[in-house]
């Protein structure tokens, strides 16, 4: 009944999986990766940070404008100040001085401030760091672009294997069960063991069962390719079963986009550092102001409100003299921060040196592999169908045929294991040599 139950399981599985197959459009690898492209939300947040770093150094530019200011006030004095006033002035002795209280219960001031930097070395190493954050940023894009494309490239071809070795168990499948046909018909006969055909039904229901397990996880991969690419998760998607090698020259080591990202946060605490140090210098600011005064009072005998004009202009210079030996402790993180770049620069050279040579090496001896293995599958194909011959005779046991059975699936596995290997190997070179979006 339990046997029976599992059955009637992988046969609705395996419905769905062929109906899929037959209502799902086929994508190529470069489909996916230009409408990953176009709709990844990681990509999208990545350009839209290189949008907001533009934003920033025009903010730092627009430093350099001259700042108008507009400033109204209204004052009305319940008590007036007072003004100590020499008595001498008056024609009264010296030294002696008598409050008084001047001016008027309301006071209405309009002025407009302008000030515009003429000499400002913070402001400029601002805009020096603006350009150089907003090339980091777009950087960082890139590099973004490429995780998307090792990722798109990666479930793709993940989909591809896991749908060339369910072709593979479906073959396997079809000598299985034309294999059990003929067990069974020996065993009517006398001229085999129960023992045999169980064997025979053992292997067919492993092979029912990976198969299950193989449609399952075609789907969860396919279903990952869509959310990687930005499709909607509803939409039918299939992969091309053909897997293609790319057959050419290896590419030169190049400077990667994480090694391009070293080199310029290192420029980036170059100039921090450089700013920092610049504080010490003055800055020069011209100034302007034009406004007016009114001065209004509202009692007897007579009532008024006149205005009066000001206005000046001139430049403002600041200097600073002593913080407390802030900016020197500043000064020594910096350049600790920017020796710790210099470092992970070093590093990442390096870094990407070995995985270039190494990735070399794993697609030589991956392609290798696969022309061996390929070389192996003829063999044990045409071993397996032998031993069928000679069973059929009387020449070979079915263990014989078991055997041939086992080395087939092992050639066809170690020859999907070697394609993966080549394809990673593919992807890690073109990384680790700067093509990868080429």
């Amino acid at each position: 009944m339990l046997v029976s139950t599992h059955k009637q399981i992988f046969l609705a599985v395996f419905l769905l999986f062929l109906s899929w197959g037959i209502q799902a459009q086929e994508w190529t690898l470069k489909q996916s990766l230009d409408t990953a492209m176009q709709h990844n939300r990681a990509l999208q947040m990545a350009q839209n940070q290189v949008s907001a770093a533009e934003y920033r150094n025009q903010e730092s530019r627009s430093q350099l404008l001259p700042k108008v200011m507009a400033s109204g006030d209204y004052r009305y004095s319940t008590q007036l100040p007072y003004q100590m006033l020499p008595q001498a002035a008056f024609g009264g002795p010296e030294g002696v001085y008598r409050a008084l209280q001047f001016g008027v219960p309301h006071t209405i001031m309009g002025n407009l401030n302008l000030r515009m930097p003429i000499y400002d070395p913070q402001v400029m190493a601002g805009i020096q760091l603006s350009e150089s954050n907003q090339e980091l940023n777009e950087w960082q894009r890139v590099r973004t672009e490429e995780q998307i494309h090792l990722e798109v490239s990666n479930l793709y071809y993940n989909a591809q294997i896991v749908k060339n070795k369910l072709a593979f168990l479906q073959a396997n499948q079809v000598n299985g069960v034309k294999l059990e046909r003929t067990v069974r018909l020996l065993y009517e006969q006398k001229m085999a063991s129960r023992t045999d055909l169980d064997k025979v039904i053992l292997q067919n229901q492993q092979l029912e069962s990976q198969i299950f397990q193989l449609q399952s996880q075609y789907l969860i991969i396919l279903q990952q390719l869509k959310l990687t690419i930005g499709l909607p998760l509803d939409q039918k998607m299939d992969v091309v079963a053909e897997v293609h090698m790319e057959e050419s020259e290896a590419p030169d080591a190049g400077l990667t986009s994480d090694f391009r990202i070293q080199e310029i946060r290192e420029k980036v605490l170059g100039q921090e550092l450089k700013a920092i140090k610049n504080s010490r210098i003055p800055s020069v600011n011209l100034v302007a102001n034009y406004g007016t005064t009114g001065f209004g009072y509202n009692g007897a005998p007579e009532s008024f409100l006149d205005f009066y004009p000001q206005s000046f202009i001139g430049a403002q210079v600041s200097f600073p003299i002593f913080n407390g030996t802030v900016t020197s402790k500043k000064i020594h993180q910096k350049e600790l921060e920017l020796e710790n770049a210099k470092l992970q620069k070093s590093f990442v050279a390096d870094q990407t040196q070995v995985q270039y040579q190494s990735a070399l090496r794993q697609q030589a001896t991956a392609k290798k592999q696969i022309e061996t293995t390929k070389a192996q599958i003829v063999l044990a194909e045409s071993i397996y169908a032998k031993s069928i011959l000679l069973q059929q005779e009387g020449l070979a046991t079915l263990t014989d045929i078991l055997l041939a059975d086992q080395s087939l699936r092992t050639a066809q596995q170690s020859y999907l294991d070697a394609m993966v290997e080549y394809l990673k190997a593919t992807l890690e070179l073109k990384k680790s040599s700067a093509t990868l979006l080429n």
